[in-house]
């Protein structure tokens, strides 16, 4: 009988999985290898789970750190020689409040979602992120924890510019990954299964890898966000919190190709002077290729590349706007790699390219050293002359001197014939003291246009603390009258901008009404470059106050006050009518003093089948286009429906009205109402519309006296138009990694506001 008990109690201690606990620190994973694979299913009952390690004793991470998490979570882990497996399993302990459903992939940020991020070289510096709901939809991106931005997108971190709620890095979720995953609800919660191929992935090279490893919950009927790893707010570095993982050896990528075709045709109509309607039709091939050229290194190529998906921008208000507007990339050419670009300033801007008819990137690892570099001819018609290509070549490297300093460079060049706009630059990122990091970039520029060669610097220095209650943020950059970046977004130069911003906040006990709260402040000023004696020429105090309440709620709101001078180059070319058969000189006035204002949001938690949000902003606001005072009122709503698992419509307005000081009569509005109606017909089958409506009105310009300006001589009569456009896609996906795309795009464009009978 002692001999049985005994064979029994070696049997059950052998089907005892290793437990890797979070809280208890536990987190250096040795994870097994298993040579044989399994189905994706949803469902954990293959004997191959039973060898696999388990992660548990995940702890809170927001919206209050440190805390014990409310729902238990596990997650399996086991790798094959091809690929790495997760096994979720996430209880729910308040009954059927788990949010999922059928969306489209990348959309499931209002849902219950895991997420797997793998730090492949393990600095700490970038990690892949591959995100599932419930029923197993998918999301997937990169992560970084720098504060700059991307070439397609942008972000910000930092602990003085993110109030309460510390921001989750710079997230990117356009570039997709090929993995499998498929889940399903359970009476206790949500069991997830999830297989990520190494093929999908860059890594060092070498028999052994030793891997960063973050896994986090997102709990929607709660707010909160649990994390495996004890992950704490104080830190400059939220992926030098990870725990790691080891045991990897002789991962099998196989060839890695993808070869991706695509058609575009078009069709463009507008009615002529006799009111006639006039077509222009045409289309053209075009395709993208990706070959893994070793772990470490993928080499891509593309002709003729466009928006595959055919989606418009989302419209943006404009009229009183003094510098250009910043407008993400959609591309897979430009996104894949896309976070190699990143720079402290967006120096890299891949949209800056508008029409490539080829293009050829490699990006990756190179020895020590995280680098991209692209090469790309536009068409002609973006040419000087006309006639010849432009040429864009891009590099950008990266790399760690030291466990907490990184260094980069960054060159860019666009050649067109003889004329050129290049740039060279340097920076240097050190995290110290554990909360704090340094960060300084310098650039110089070199350009020549028609003969004339102008060069500039860019320099920007940026120190911020990243702590549980406090932090700041302090940045000053300078940014020269000649300074040009063909291939970045500066959309400002000739100014010198300082920014110092403070940041408090304080927790409520567990089960609280408010579980954070507190304010940030800050205080900015701008200079002219090359003047700087002579006093700032805008600036601005702004305290901002947030809070997240039980239950998801989130309320946001700002007041402050600013000024604001007027650039004598803005209206160098305006006159002033003061008689029939007159006219006088503009007149600059000074700076527009003591301007206030204030906004309010408002986000509601996830329910079940809605989430909204919105937004009030009262200020007193310049009329730039007439350098004049006035006051503008700023409207915004979102609501996200989701009345079915498979059904999902988000509408979102934006209002924006601005009236004269003069005589409080409207200078401009703007209203821009917009609908996204998806439908996942089946996992494999989606379909989506977008419509969206511009209407934007302005009035004749009138100076401060109410004298109509002219412009080079002519009076400005305003303008109003509104521009209507509609875009269907349809998406069939077979198999991961297999993807058909059929779309349709239509934009209607009117000049008369609020007008559709010639339309």
């Amino acid at each position: 009988m002692t001999i049985l008990y005994l064979t029994l109690a070696i049997l059950t201690f052998q089907q005892v999985p290793q437990q890797y606990d979070g809280r208890k620190g536990n987190t250096v994973v040795d994870i097994p290898r298993i040579e044989s694979k399994i189905s994706v299913d949803g469902v954990l009952d293959e004997t191959e789970w039973q060898s696999a390690v388990v992660l548990s004793g995940f702890s809170q991470y927001q919206p209050v750190d440190g805390r014990p998490a409310s729902d238990s979570t596990e997650v399996l882990v086991f790798y094959s020689p091809n690929a790495m497996y997760f096994g979720i399993r996430a209880f729910e302990r308040h009954g059927d409040v788990v949010r999922a459903t059928r969306a489209n992939r990348d959309n499931i940020a209002s849902e219950d979602n895991i997420q797997i991020l793998l730090d492949t070289y393990g600095d700490a510096r970038s990690a892949y992120v591959f995100s599932v709901n419930p029923l197993g939809v998918q999301a997937d991106g990169t992560r970084s924890d720098r504060s700059g931005g991307g070439a397609g997108g942008r972000s910000a971190t930092g602990g003085g510019t993110s109030s309460i709620n510390f921001l989750d890095g710079n997230v990117d979720l356009n570039p997709d990954f090929e993995f499998q995953s498929q889940g399903q609800l359970t009476d206790d919660g949500y069991v997830v299964e999830v297989r990520i191929p190494f093929k999908s992935l860059r890594y060092q090279e070498g028999p052994d890898q030793h891997w960063g490893i973050h896994i986090l919950r997102r709990v929607q009927h709660s707010g909160f966000q649990d994390s495996w790893a004890p992950v704490v707010r104080a830190s400059a570095s939220f992926l030098g919190q990870a725990g790691s993982i080891t045991g990897l050896s002789d991962l099998d990528r196989g060839l890695v190709l993808d070869i991706i075709p695509s058609a575009t045709a078009r069709l463009d109509g507008s009615a002529n002077d006799g009111g006639d309607w006039e077509y222009d039709s045409g289309g053209r091939l075009s395709g993208d290729v990706r070959w893994g050229v070793t772990e470490e290194l993928t080499l891509s190529g593309t002709i003729n590349p466009d928006f595959s998906q055919v989606e418009a921008d989302v419209g943006q208000v404009v009229l009183n706007e003094r510098f250009a507007l910043f407008f993400p990339e959609k591309r897979p050419f430009f996104l894949d790699g896309i976070e190699l670009l990143e720079t402290p300033s967006q120096l890299i801007y891949t949209r800056r390219i508008i029409a490539p008819e080829a293009g050829v990137k490699l990006g990756g690892k190179v020895g020590a050293l995280n680098a991209a570099a692209i090469v790309a001819v536009e068409d002609n018609q973006y040419s000087s002359s006309g006639d010849d290509n432009p040429v864009f070549a891009i590099a950008r490297l990266r790399g760690n001197a030291t466990e907490d300093i990184t260094v980069g460079a960054v060159l860019t060049t666009r050649e067109d014939v003889s004329d050129y706009s290049r740039l060279a630059g340097a920076d240097i990122r050190m995290n110290h003291h554990g909360k704090y990091f340094l960060e300084l970039q310098a650039v110089q520029s070199w350009t020549e246009v028609d003969g004339s060669a102008v060069s500039g610097p860019l320099f920007e220095a940026t120190w911020d603390r990243t702590g549980r209650s406090w932090g700041f943020n302090y940045s000053v950059e300078g940014v020269a009258p000649d300074f040009r970046a063909a291939a970045g977004f500066v959309n400002r130069t000739g100014t010198v901008d300082a920014r110092a911003s403070n940041r408090l906040t304080a927790y409520g006990a567990e089960g609280a009404v408010f579980e954070t709260y507190g304010a940030f402040g800050t205080v900015a000023r701008t200079w002219n470059y090359d003047d700087i004696s002579a006093g700032p020429i805008e600036g601005r105090e702004s305290l901002s106050p947030s809070a997240t309440l039980r239950g998801g709620w989130s309320l946001r709101g700002s007041f402050g006050r600013e000024f604001y001078g007027f650039d004598p180059n803005d209206y160098a070319d305006y006159t002033i009518l003061t008689a029939p058969e007159d006219t006088s000189t503009f007149v600059i006035p000074g700076k527009e003093d003591n301007q206030y204002g204030g906004s309010l949001s408002v986000t509601s938690p996830t329910f079940q089948y809605f989430t909204a949000t919105g937004r009030i902003g009262i200020e007193d606001t310049p009329v730039f286009r007439e350098a004049s005072g006035g006051s503008s009122l700023s409207l915004s709503a979102t609501i996200d429906l989701r009345p079915t698992n498979a059904l999902r419509t988000t509408f979102q307005v934006t209002r924006f009205q601005l009236n004269r000081d003069l005589d409080d009569s409207r200078f401009s509005t703007e209203t821009i109402p917009r609908l996204k109606i998806e439908y996942q017909i089946t996992p494999a089958i989606f379909i989506r519309f977008i419509g969206q409506y511009a209407s934007r009105e302005r009035a004749p310009l009138l100076d401060r006296n109410g004298n109509s300006i002219l412009v080079d001589g002519e009076v400005d009569t305003g303008n109003t138009s509104n521009n209507i456009s509609a875009d269907w896609l349809f998406s069939y996906r077979p198999t991961p990694g297999t993807l058909l795309y059929l779309g349709y795009g239509t934009l209607l464009e009117d000049a008369g506001q609020q007008r559709f009978r010639s339309v």
